[in-house]
């Protein structure tokens, strides 16, 4: 009997953790935005700083978050891609800090190398995430081409809008993502269809 109870004793139970895919898509909803709303001429001069608490918590700390819970859930692809996008939120937002509140002067090129680097990275993602679902394979080709377009921009001196509307387009789809997730757990149905996977592996036995 003292056997049976000290075996029920050691048994733990693992606690389960909410996905927390709709805070860090919420976050990168809306950092995307508020810095579209400068690529677009929306936001100028010192009114930039105004996006520096919006990406540093919104972009990078609540991608952390769910990155760090995502990893806790032993979701690879989650936990990787919402930390690593966090740490360029993080990147961008002191690149804004400097370049806005300091008369430093420094040859922007070497953040467009800095860029490139990550893009190579976001390239391996959004191959992944064929895996995963349509609605986030859409977040992060459009999260690619703001990248391309962001790196064009500062190398050859185009206009930003074009990186603007890109990254309206993952606010847009961010916050569909977010919502479908967050909608689909709470009714435990589809209420918003994410989309399937466009790739589906058999994993070996």
């Amino acid at each position: 009997m003292a056997d049976k109870e000290s075996t029920k004793s050691e048994i733990t139970v693992k606690p389960v953790l909410a996905d927390p895919a709709p805070l860090g898509l919420i976050g990168l909803a809306i950092a995307a935005l508020v810095l579209a709303s400068a690529d677009i001429k929306l936001a100028s001069g010192i009114a930039k700083s105004l996006m520096i608490p919006w990406t540093l918590f919104l972009g990078a700390t609540a991608q952390l978050i769910a990155g760090i819970m995502d990893y806790k859930r032993n979701n690879i692809f989650g936990g990787t891609a919402f930390t690593t996008y966090s740490l360029l939120w993080y990147a961008i937002s002191l690149t804004l800090f400097i370049t806005i509140f300091t008369g430093v002067s420094f040859d922007i090129t070497h953040y467009a190398y800095g860029l490139i680097g990550f893009l190579v990275f976001s390239i391996i993602l959004t191959v992944a995430s064929l895996m995963t679902n349509k609605t986030l394979f859409g977040v992060l080709l459009f999260i690619d081409l703001a990248i391309i377009a962001l790196v064009i921009n500062i190398i050859y001196n185009v206009p930003s809008e074009i990186v603007g509307v890109f990254l309206i387009c993952v606010s847009v789809l961010s916050f569909y993502g977010a919502a479908g997730v967050l909608l689909n757990n709470m009714a435990g149905k589809t209420i918003l269809p994410l989309g399937k996977s466009f790739v589906t592996i058999k994993k070996d036995s």
